[in-house]
C-alpha cells in the first residue's frame, strides 16, 4: 500500500458531498446526511447513501441529520464524523502521509465559518496545512473548462442545494459575485408550502423531491402532467392521496426561480463593460443539482436575452473542478485572493 496518501478535491454542499480522488477521479458521490440517536446523537447509526434510504422512516428514538445549511457547517461534530468517514471510503486509512485536499466553500463565508471547515478536515485527516479552500463557482468553472486564468469574462451560476451562487470570473480571480440562500432545498420547501396550503396535507422533504423531479419546471409545460402525491391530512391526521399537476408545480417553483433571476442580473449590472461583453459572447453556464430543474436554461435566456447554457454534468462540476485544481497544485498560486469589484451580498 502508498505510503503517501493521494490528493483529493472536495465539494462539501448542503445536499450532497463528492470527493474526487487523483488519478481515480469521483469516487464519492452520496447524501450530506447522517441518521443519528436522538438522545444526545452521539451514536450515528448511518451516513450518507444508507441514511438517505432511512429518510423519513426513522423510529422516535433516532433523527436524520442534514449537518450543512446554506452551505456551511451548521452542525460541526457531526460532519466531522460524516467527512470523516467519506474520506476513509474514497482513500482508506492506512496512510502515514495524510492528503493535501482542494475544498470548495461559498463566496460568502466569515473567518469563523472558515476556521470551522479546516478543523472538521483536520479531523477527517487532511493536512492542515495542505487544505486549500477554493470557492465553488471558480471551482465550477474550473469543471466546466471555462478559461478562468485567461483575461477573459466568463460568468457561473452554481445552484446547489442551499445557495445559489453567481459570479464573473477572470484572470484567476471572482470579479463580481453574489450568494443567496435559494437552491434545490429551498425548491423542496416550496412545494411542501404549496401542498400544504392547497391540498390542506403534510408531505415529506424526499416526496417533494419527487415530484420536483417528475414535474418540475421553471416554464409551463406544453402538456400538463400529473402525479399522485402520498402524505397526511392536517385536518384528520390520516393518510391521504392527492393528484397534483405540472402547472401547479410551475406555480410553486416560480418564486425561487425569481430569486435565481434576481442573483444573476445583481452580478450583470455591477460587471465592467468589457467582461459584461465577453458574458454575452460566450453565455452564462449553469452548473449544480438545481440547475437540472426544467427548462431553467430557456427561463434565464428569455428573461436576459443572452445565451444560458447547463453544463455537461453539471451536479459533479464542482467536485471535478476542485479535482483538476488537487491534480495541478502548481496552479493555486494563480488564483486572485481579492478583486477590486468583489461584492457577498445575501438574501
Amino acid at each position: 500500500m502508498a505510503i503517501v496518501a493521494p490528493d483529493v478535491g472536495i465539494d462539501l454542499g448542503t445536499a450532497n458531498t463528492q470527493i474526487y480522488v487523483k488519478k481515480k477521479g469521483i469516487v464519492i458521490n452520496e447524501p450530506s446526511l447522517l441518521v443519528a440517536d436522538r438522545e444526545g446523537r452521539h451514536t450515528v447509526r448511518a451516513i450518507g447513501e444508507e441514511a438517505r434510504v432511512m429518510l423519513g422512516r426513522t423510529s422516535a428514538d433516532v433523527t436524520a441529520v442534514w449537518p450543512l445549511s446554506d452551505g456551511m457547517i451548521r452542525d460541526f461534530e457531526m460532519t466531522q464524523a460524516m467527512l470523516q468517514f467519506f474520506m476513509r471510503k474514497a482513500i482508506g486509512v492506512s496512510r502515514l502521509v495524510k492528503p493535501r485536499a482542494i475544498m470548495t466553500i461559498p463566496c460568502r463565508v466569515s473567518p469563523i465559518e472558515r476556521r470551522a471547515v479546516r478543523k472538521a478536515a483536520a479531523y477527517a485527516g487532511i493536512r492542515e496545512n495542505q487544505l486549500h479552500l477554493v470557492e465553488k463557482p471558480f471551482a465550477s468553472a474550473v469543471g466546466c473548462g471555462l478559461p478562468v486564468f485567461e483575461p477573459v469574462g466568463s460568468m457561473v451560476v452554481d445552484i446547489g442545494g442551499g445557495t445559489t451562487e453567481a459570479a464573473v470570473i477572470s484572470l484567476g480571480g471572482i470579479v463580481v459575485s453574489r450568494s443567496i440562500r435559494m437552491g434545490g432545498v429551498k425548491m423542496d420547501e416550496a412545494i411542501i408550502t404549496y401542498v400544504k396550503r392547497e391540498f390542506n396535507m403534510l408531505i415529506g422533504e424526499r416526496t417533494a423531491e419527487d415530484v420536483k423531479m417528475a414535474l418540475g419546471s421553471a416554464l409551463p409545460m406544453k402538456e400538463e402532467r400529473r402525479v399522485l402525491v402520498r402524505g397526511r391530512d392536517m385536518i384528520t391526521n390520516l393518510p391521504q392521496t392527492a393528484e397534483i399537476s405540472s402547472t401547479q408545480v410551475y406555480e410553486a417553483l416560480s418564486a425561487p426561480c425569481e430569486a435565481i433571476l434576481a442573483a444573476i442580473q445583481h452580478v450583470l449590472e455591477r460587471t465592467p463593460p468589457e467582461l459584461a461583453g465577453d458574458v454575452l459572447k460566450s453565455g452564462i453556464h449553469l452548473t449544480g443539482g438545481g440547475a437540472q430543474l426544467f427548462a431553467l436554461d430557456q427561463y434565464i435566456a428569455s428573461e436576459l436575452d443572452m445565451p444560458v447554457l447547463l453544463a455537461r454534468d453539471p451536479m459533479s462540476c464542482a467536485a471535478i473542478g476542485a479535482g483538476h485544481l488537487a491534480d495541478q497544485f502548481e496552479l493555486l498560486h494563480r488564483i486572485g485572493k481579492s478583486s477590486f469589484l468583489r461584492e457577498e451580498g445575501e438574501e
